[in-house]
């Protein structure tokens, strides 16, 4: 438990710059609810579901953030703030994963068995993103804020809108401590532009061919 509460400070403190002090961290919610969920998981394990979920729903009441004691989470996971972040039952998180406040990776309500998303390593879901589906987020993604997600996403990709599509690939490993939600493709704006293009294009060869049907009609 104490290496456990050593390596949350440390992953707290390097991506979060407004934390100040090893103390300040006792107080942050994602280090709370993480607290909790150790626990909530190990009697999960154990097939002790009641108070399983009785831990885990102490920890909503307290930090706002709801991670079913069934989800499997590997190292250096982080929450920033967190409210409102909900995490469903099975769940799996890998290494170094960054989750920001109102994330839900959830269900669809239609399968059975695996039924919530498969996170993997080097992971950044920025606030408000929803990933609902038994699918994998590969490796080294960016999900952009807002972004709906509803099928699976290549490594090393960006993914934005609703429904989420992925618009940028091969962001090689993010840096963890450079994490930066704004500087993201706007997809709309890049359509309307190539709509625009699509007109003046349609538009010249019209002007081309009226000047051309009037020279044959002289």
């Amino acid at each position: 438990m104490f290496d456990f509460i050593k390596e949350e400070i440390k992953v707290v403190r390097e991506r979060d710059p407004a934390i100040h002090s090893n103390l300040e961290v006792f107080l942050y919610p994602g280090f709370k609810v993480m607290l909790y969920y150790r626990v909530a998981h190990k009697l999960y394990i154990k097939k002790h579901y009641f108070l399983a979920r009785y831990v885990s729903q102490k920890a909503v009441r307290k930090t706002g953030i709801e991670i079913h004691p069934g989800a499997q989470i590997g190292k250096g996971f982080f929450i920033d703030h967190g409210m409102g972040v909900i995490i469903g039952e099975t769940t799996v998180i890998g290494d170094n994963v960054t989750l920001y406040q109102g994330v839900t990776l959830g269900g669809t309500g239609k399968e059975q068995g695996k039924r919530h998303p498969t996170i993997g390593n080097n992971v950044m879901i920025s606030t408000g993103a929803k990933v609902l589906g038994s699918f994998k987020i590969g490796d080294n993604s960016k999900i952009g804020a807002g972004s709906v997600v509803l099928e699976e996403v290549p490594p090393n990709s960006t993914v934005v809108g609703v429904p989420g599509r992925v618009v940028k690939r091969l962001n090689m490993d993010l840096p963890q401590d450079t994490l930066n939600q704004t500087d993201l493709p706007d997809p709309v704006q890049e359509d309307i532009t190539a709509l625009k293009k699509s007109n003046a294009e349609l538009t010249n060869r019209l002007i081309d061919l009226e000047a051309k049907l009037r020279r044959l009609e002289k």
